[in-house]
């Protein structure tokens, strides 16, 4: 409750949005979150994707720009053939929200990056909003780890590849571990019947994401 009133108070210092409008929220953001088209271009897409016509335009990068889905309170844009760009929405009180925006990079496997801001765009700490996993929280809990075929399999995880995911119909965040698609297939072989089979959902509950 302590880290929601200390938000409460962040959020109004500024200026907030009262009605959920992503459409607007995405024509107006700053160019440095997107710098693959300017707000004239968003402005477009959202009035192509809202007249039922392919919302795909060319962007300054030589490639194009889809948006794939647009709600009142989420946006999902596949930025360019190898990245995504997902926002949401959400509550806190009296009808303030803030803003979590994932972006995914894939090359070739994904991976994501999750920060969250006021609604005219003033960064917020991540730790306050976000109650994460424990580490290595994608092993079976009914793994052994002490067997040796599990400590050779887990040598190959040299790294921590996570594709998030935002949902457009409720205030989650999933957290889908894509390490094993980065290896080998006799390697991916080996690790697999240690790792858990599906993700890991964080709910949005009193200001901050818990699982």
């Amino acid at each position: 409750m302590k880290h929601l009133l200390l938000l409460i108070l962040c959020i109004s210092i500024f200026p907030s949005v009262r009605a959920q409008d992503m459409a607007a929220f995405f024509i107006k953001m700053p160019d440095e979150y997107i710098p693959q088209f300017e707000d004239a271009w968003r402005k477009d897409l959202v009035e192509l994707y809202r007249a039922g016509k392919p919302a795909t335009l060319e962007n300054t990068m030589n490639g194009r720009s889809t948006l794939l889905k647009l709600t009142q309170d989420y946006i999902l844009l596949q930025t360019t053939e190898h990245s995504t760009l997902e926002m949401k929405f959400l509550p806190l009180v009296n009808q303030t929200y803030i803003v979590c925006m994932v972006t995914t990079v894939s090359a070739p496997v994904a991976d994501s990056r999750v920060a969250f801001y006021t609604t005219d765009w003033k960064p917020l700490d991540a730790p306050e909003l976000w109650k994460r996993s424990k580490d290595k929280w994608y092993i079976r809990s009914d793994a052994d780890r002490q067997d040796e075929a599990f400590r050779e399999a887990l040598s190959h995880l040299d790294m921590d590849l996570i594709h998030y995911r935002l949902s457009a119909d409720n205030p989650t965040l999933s957290a889908e571990y894509v390490t094993p698609q980065y290896l080998s297939a006799d390697e991916r072989e080996k690790i697999m019947p240690f790792l858990t089979d599906s993700p890991k959902i964080y709910q949005w509950k009193a200001g901050r994401f818990e699982e």
